[in-house]
């Protein structure tokens, strides 16, 4: 069975696209929302991964305004949300066993950031025996100013090392097109 996996779609993101930082796929959150809708009208699990710092002067403190989920992530009351305090989704988390439980075997990932969390879960993911898909258009990624590294590069090189051997990557319209087959 598979899942849609949303990772730290917070309001963090959006506050930092707000505020012009280098990024790519700065519309993702729309993607993702669009895809959530499909699953859930097919039926499918949707799971949301938070990112929490016990820092409480962090923008991802659970009191920051940074923390609260960005609308493409609101989780509906069955759908489960896991807090992590790691780059990885499965690090932190009960993930791994829960989509075991669950019967889970693929992860159709979304989500932020692609150089830091995307890509350790998805490689986390892989190593777990998981089948990974990267939705790369709904997936959001930041430059990093201090190693003079634009966001775009970044990007481009976390997808390609994904795609060498971790996941498959599509582009969301292939994917909803597709849909039910992709999907199912």
């Amino acid at each position: 069975m598979k899942a849609l996996l949303i990772i730290d779609m917070q309001m963090e993101m959006q506050h930092r696209i707000l505020k012009g930082q280098d990024c790519v796929n700065p519309d993702a959150g729309a993607r993702i929302a669009t895809l959530a809708a499909q699953f859930r009208h097919n039926g499918w699990p949707v799971l949301h991964i938070r990112h929490r710092d016990d820092d409480p002067s962090s923008p991802l403190h659970r009191d920051a305004a940074g923390f609260a989920p960005h609308p493409c992530d609101t989780a509906l009351p069955h759908e489960p949300v896991f807090e992590k305090q790691a780059s990885s989704g499965f690090a932190s988390t009960d993930l791994a066993a829960w989509l075991t439980a669950q019967g889970i075997s693929d992860l159709v990932v979304t989500g932020a950031v692609a150089g830091f969390c995307v890509n350790s879960t998805v490689r986390a993911g892989a190593d777990l025996g998981f089948n990974m898909t990267v939705v790369r258009d709904a997936v959001l990624g930041f430059a990093l100013p201090a190693a003079n590294l634009s966001a775009q590069v970044i990007f481009d090189v976390t997808m390609a090392h994904l795609a060498a051997d971790f996941a498959t990557l599509v582009e969301s319209k292939a994917l909803l097109d597709t849909a039910p087959a992709a999907l199912g």
